[in-house]
């Protein structure tokens, strides 16, 4: 995956549900300022369902800057910031209409399919360990039987060597 590709993958976000970008990263690789890019869906509204783009809540902002991954509300501007999914993202490419728009949008989507190839892949090996747990869990418990038998006399022994004798020396 290029350094591009896994700029984008790091500032994917998840909100109800879905992952988006957020508008000023966009205006960013997409070279406009954020202002500029608002007012384009706003005149192109009808182009923009809420499945493509949504306003976060104020909660939702919140959640946003206490994970850190944004310093802190300044950094957002004076408004709610506005999400894209993935074909909010096409969408917006096709509104701006620039050399830049379309050479970025590709590389997002590139960014949001390599994102679904790696969760996919993280999903079967999860369903593979836990196959294996399965038909294997009773050699684990005999195995874990074994080394706890093998701690507790250790532990048996080191108590005897550190007790002190009572009595009398000679």
């Amino acid at each position: 995956m290029s350094n591009i590709i896994q700029n984008i993958t790091h500032r994917i976000y998840f909100f109800r549900g879905v992952p988006v970008l957020l508008d000023r990263d966009l205006a960013e690789w997409f070279e406009v300022k954020p202002i500029r890019l608002r007012e384009q869906v706003k005149r192109n509204i009808k182009r923009f369902p809420i499945h493509f783009r949504f306003v976060l809540s104020e909660q939702e902002v919140d959640v946003l800057v206490s994970q850190n991954a944004i310093p802190s509300r300044k950094v957002l501007g004076g408004s709610l910031p506005q999400v894209f999914t993935e074909f909010g993202v096409l969408q917006l490419a096709n509104v701006l209409r620039s050399e830049k728009a379309t050479e970025m949008s590709i590389l997002i989507i590139e960014a949001f399919v390599a994102m679904r190839q790696h969760a996919t892949n993280y999903e079967a090996l999860a369903a593979a360990i836990k196959k294996l747990e399965n038909s294997t869990n009773h050699r684990f418990a005999e195995v874990g039987q074994v080394l706890d038998a093998l701690l507790e006399q250790k532990q048996l022994q080191e108590n005897q060597k550190q007790r002190k004798r009572i009595g009398y020396r000679q």
